[in-house]
């Protein structure tokens, strides 16, 4: 599978220019202080401070257990935080609903691929369509209806490479072109900020170069904060790093500085290291 994507398919119109417009590039879009989960008399995630940037790629890790998954859960407001302030786009989310969150542009992908297994490449996005193109509600119109995302929805596809597939079922594809399919439709959606949860996993090496481009890709226009365990493909796609461990941040910054932080190696090889 060879991916060629455009920025105008991502939906962000022109890119950004290398020069220039520093201030609109670097701008927190989505910001966390002092977030805490209490799960009974278990803190799962305490005093977390995140700030996450327009256009670039922002990665959460840290070993098994170490809150992750609940920092996501409490930043897509799956979760209620027990304390803390949560940030979107100048908006406080804190106690706003999931629905709306993604309504304002936080989008989230999981860990395990969600697609219509028995629907079309093409028909998997054109449901994604279906709420920004305002026809989620509108039961009584005819299939035919559905005729005006194809266009749209032809631009996704082709922008992850999916095109040679898009009247195949989602069920014949392999895992990999699973994931690639579930970006597509999370892209419809046109967020402002991605979450993306373990993009890599279980993928082939060849599957795991194609959504690394996709993603550095999509990340021209929109910020990305991705949680993942492959550290190669941490040092070759993310802009800055934040590992935790036990629930809170351990260290923060870009990929060299974090692996070369003696706490980060001991807190994934649990032991030191010359």
């Amino acid at each position: 599978m060879t991916a060629s994507p455009t920025t105008a398919a991502f939906g962000g119109g022109q890119s950004t220019p290398d020069t220039g417009s520093q201030d609109q590039e670097s701008r927190v879009v989505l910001s966390a202080r002092g977030l805490r989960r209490d799960f009974g008399g278990f803190i799962a995630v305490n005093n977390v401070d995140l700030d996450v940037h327009h256009a670039r790629v922002h990665a959460l890790i840290g070993p098994n257990g170490a809150g992750k998954t609940t920092v996501f859960n409490l930043l897509t407001k799956f979760l209620q935080p027990t304390s803390g302030t949560i940030t979107l786009l100048d908006h406080d989310i804190t106690r706003t609903d999931p629905a709306k969150v993604a309504r304002m542009g936080l989008v989230r992908s999981f860990q395990i691929s969600a697609v219509f297994p028995h629907l079309t490449i093409l028909d998997n996005v054109r449901v994604a369509l279906q709420r920004p193109g305002r026809l989620a509600t509108q039961f009584w119109l005819p299939m035919s209806a559905l005729n005006r995302l194809n266009e749209r929805a032809m631009e996704l596809i082709e922008a992850v490479g999916l095109q040679d597939a898009r009247n195949h079922l989602a069920a014949d594809l392999s895992y990999g072109r699973k994931r690639v399919l579930e970006i597509a439709t999370t892209l419809a959606l046109d967020p402002k900020v991605l979450l993306l949860d373990e993009p890599m996993a279980g993928m082939g090496h060849e599957d795991v170069h194609i959504v690394s481009d996709i993603i550095r890709e999509v990340a021209k226009d929109r910020a990305i904060l991705m949680v993942e365990h492959n550290l190669k493909v941490v040092a070759d796609l993310c802009d800055r790093v934040t590992v935790l461990q036990r629930g809170e941040i351990l260290t923060s910054g870009d990929y060299r500085t974090v692996s070369q932080d003696e706490r980060v190696r001991v807190a994934y090889m649990g032991t030191e290291h010359e």
